[in-house]
């Protein structure tokens, strides 16, 4: 099974790349140019054929890939001129290459992001029709977890209100609360809340921290998580109470359960009574009498289950994004992210989270493990991304050519090769230097502990676990025994 996933991978990564690499071709040859190599991969070829004045290839690293373009390239250029000059006299020469109006090349370096576009409405398409099934993180912004003796409860914040904004930021669910919490940067985000006892909204503000990657993060509140039982103990007052694995907990001594830290905290409320429980157990709502037992090696009062942590994400509801909704909401994002790297109030944090090849792989890997309908989404992402990083005004991307021919259109003369040689040179040592930094920090942040599940056959997080806000306090373990 490890291998279709791995083969799902590349399939969507492969896929991505050809479209871009396509964008660029078709848009050459549509402006006249040439086109020497065709290359969806790197390495040595695993298969290749010519065909015409381009070589198509596949190259043995679905790492990426490229359209060689002579007329795109100063250096290229000048050198294929000088070799067709050293030709020897007694063969037909060759045709020499047209010089290609600086609009049209601008066309050319843009066709591989609008390619990457293009496939991300496809893809969202995909999702608008199928459904993605979404945690409830992920639908809404309700307050679900505050921990015990917290500055957020001291200030008021119940569980069940609704945040509306983050530091002024309009947010509909707590994935949106996240990113903002974590680019804002700040020790403390000021929240508009929607309290759940209908009364007017008002605004506080809680102490943000950075957690263990170095990310802002809210530690005191979470969202919502469905409670889903995964395992009742033995000799247990769960078990006295009729409860099996599946069952899903909706209340608890009349109280709605908004997650599996606040049943832990009315459970230790109940403090050993008899307490009423509803769940639902194959569509049909059932009540039960359930107490509670101290346990003196964790100090607090259990019911002896365990929560199945994985059941957080919903397949049975599914959400039905438009594919504009989609696009604009991954664009968004990427825009946001971007506007923090360039503020110096925020850059740091931004900085802090970004994230590299490694963490990309680690996110495919395990959308594709959890659904192929979520694998197809987060594909749609990664496309939008690679459109807008590429058309970044920098030497290497697509955005670097942009700029050379802007700035031959506005002058009437090319940027000289010797000018585009060193920054190109210049932005291939920072490129590696960024790559393999983020390699690194990616590694000791993903690949090592990953590697210690495997070793302690530990299971694998869901993909939410990157999406979930935390509620890292005792009161609200990932897989407790309330």
């Amino acid at each position: 099974m490890a291998l279709l996933y791995i083969l799902a991978m590349i399939l969507l990564f492969s896929v991505s790349i050809f479209v871009h690499e396509l964008g660029h071709f078709l848009a050459a040859r549509a402006c006249g140019m040439v086109a020497d190599v065709f290359s969806i991969g790197m390495g040595p070829a695993l298969w290749k054929r010519k065909i015409g004045a381009t070589t198509y290839k596949i190259g043995c690293l679905p790492i990426g890939g490229y359209v060689a373009l002579p007329q795109m390239d100063p250096e290229a250029f000048l050198a294929r001129a000088a070799a067709r000059d050293g030709e020897d006299n007694d063969a037909p020469p060759a045709p020499p290459l047209p010089r290609i109006a600086p609009g049209k090349k601008i066309l050319v370096a843009m066709a591989g992001a609008a390619g990457n576009v293009i496939l991300a409405f496809v893809l969202a398409t995909l999702v608008w029709v199928v459904g993605k099934p979404a945690s409830l993180a992920e639908r809404n912004s309700v307050v679900g977890f505050i921990a015990t003796n917290s500055p957020a409860r001291a200030a008021g914040l119940v569980v069940g209100d609704v945040i509306t904004t983050v530091n002024d930021q309009p947010v509909g669910n707590w994935l949106q609360i996240m990113e903002a919490v974590a680019l804002a940067g700040r020790p403390t985000v000021t929240l508009r809340i929607q309290p759940a006892a209908g009364d007017s909204a008002r605004e506080l503000s809680l102490p943000a921290a950075k957690n263990e990657v170095g990310m802002w993060e809210l530690p005191d509140i979470a969202g919502q998580t469905p409670c889903h039982v995964a395992a009742v103990y033995p000799n247990s007052g769960a078990l006295a109470a009729g409860l099996r694995a599946g069952d899903q907990l909706l209340r608890f001594d009349g109280q709605t359960i908004h997650s599996q830290g606040h049943l832990s905290q009315l459970v230790e409320a109940a403090a050993g009574r008899a307490a009423t429980i509803e769940f639902l157990r194959d569509g049909v709502i059932h009540t039960a009498s359930v107490t509670s037992t101290y346990d003196a090696e964790l100090h607090r009062h259990l019911i002896g289950i365990q929560f199945n942590t994985l059941a957080d994400l919903d397949y049975t509801t599914r959400v039905h994004p438009t594919p504009w909704a989609q696009v604009r909401d991954h664009a968004g994002g990427i825009f946001r992210f971007l506007s923090a790297l360039t503020t110096p109030a925020t850059s740091g944090a931004a900085a802090g989270a970004v994230g590299g090849p490694v963490l990309i792989l680690v996110m495919l890997w395990l959308m594709v493990k959890s659904s192929f309908i979520l694998a197809i989404w987060f594909t749609g992402f990664l496309n939008v991304n690679l459109a807008i990083i590429n058309l970044l005004p920098l030497p290497l991307l697509d955005g670097g050519h942009v700029i050379f021919n802007l700035w031959e259109m506005a002058t009437r003369r090319p940027v000289p090769a010797k000018w585009i040689h060193a920054l190109t040179n210049l932005f291939v040592v920072l490129f590696i230097g960024v790559f393999l930094l983020l390699v690194y920090r990616d590694s000791v942040r993903h690949i090592i502990p990953g590697l210690h599940r495997w070793w302690t056959d530990a299971p694998d997080p869901a993909p939410h676990v990157f999406q979930t806000p935390p509620g890292a306090t005792e009161d609200s373990p990932s897989a407790s025994t309330p």
